[in-house]
């Protein structure tokens, strides 16, 4: 079976007053078709710059500097800018971290829904705008000719955030990139968005890359989990795997981080001390070393990644030596 999304070895650097800084270091992953992978780690570590370098979406200052990102065999980085406007927002597409400043604030719902679909469809204004309509409803909006009319400023967060949900299915894509999609919605809310995001991906039979700092919302979502710090890919693990058998004490610390149902009462959730290092691109061992409890000597070399299991990579020197009891 054939990845409908490879990257390999991708590097990704933003050029500033203070000079050229590595932001991604080198990170090999991929998605199968149907499947939803996340990207965890603290903010800071890379993960959205990740989604942005698939995309081709980086910004001013920021390039990619070395590697590849095949999507159904293609690659998108040798692509043009018009080549990549006719996959993105296809057959290739993203909801942001924040949909109100995603959406256009002079432009109705309708007529930004419409516009993609319009454009990659080849359809009439109004069979785009019946289409519209129809995934506005999919999405679970009550009213939905009435949000048509709307200017995004007039919706609530959770309304916004399912636009942003029918623009990204609008056209059926074959991967949809989700960016912490539940960011600053309550609890309710969230859970409606990822049960919706699950329910369209198995009607669509599309995949998902997801980005997200939660570990619980991991363990609902995810078939494999790719654990992310300072810019490098730290493990690389199924999901019950993972949890289970957690290889890198980074891993390790966030799960000791998340409570969980079966949990005592008397138990005490633990933190993990420090903060992700600025700018790490500098640090040439473990950049999880200075906050890690069983830091050694060796660990300010350069780290390798290791197969533990089958599917199972850690990049850790002293993996094997720590165990993988998460509550270690």
């Amino acid at each position: 079976m054939s990845h409908i999304l490879e990257v390999s070895d991708l590097e990704v650097s933003f050029s500033g007053d203070g000079g050229k800084n590595i932001s991604v270091d080198h990170i090999s992953f991929y998605v199968d078709p149907g499947e939803v992978v996340c990207i965890v780690g603290e903010s800071g570590c890379g993960k959205s710059v990740t989604s942005l370098s698939v995309m081709g979406l980086l910004g001013r200052g920021g390039s990619v500097t070395s590697g590849s990102v095949l999507f159904e065999g293609k690659d998108l980085l040798a692509m043009t800018e018009k080549e990549l406007d006719q996959i993105r927002g296809d057959r290739l597409t993203m909801i942001f971290q924040d949909p109100l400043t995603s959406l256009n604030p002079v432009f109705t719902i309708g007529n930004q829904m419409t516009e993609s679909i319009r454009v990659h469809m080849g359809l009439g204004k109004e069979e785009a705008a019946a289409r519209a309509l129809m995934l506005l409803k999919k999405v679970g909006l009550p009213d939905a000719a009435a949000v048509m009319r709307r200017y995004p400023h007039l919706l609530s967060g959770g309304m916004r955030q399912r636009v942003m949900i029918a623009m990204a299915l609008s056209c059926s894509p074959s991967l949809l990139i989700a960016d912490e999609p539940t960011t600053a919605l309550d609890v309710t809310i969230q859970a409606q968005i990822m049960e919706l995001i699950l329910e369209l991906k198995e009607e669509l039979g599309m995949s998902v890359l997801l980005i997200t700092h939660d570990m619980g919302l991991v363990a609902q979502m995810a078939d494999r989990v790719l654990v992310m710090y300072a810019g490098q890919m730290i493990e690389q693990a199924p999901v019950l795997e993972l949890f289970d058998h957690p290889a890198h004490p980074y891993t390790k610390a966030l799960l000791r981080s998340v409570p969980g149902i079966m949990d005592r009462r008397d138990r005490v959730l633990e933190s993990i001390e420090g903060m992700v290092p600025e700018q790490y691109d500098m640090i040439t061992g473990c950049r999880f070393a200075d906050r890690c409890p069983y830091r050694r000597d060796i660990c300010s070399r350069p780290q390798t990644d290791t197969m533990i299991m089958d599917s199972h990579l850690v990049r850790c020197c002293r993996a094997g030596e720590v165990g993988n009891d998460a509550s270690k």
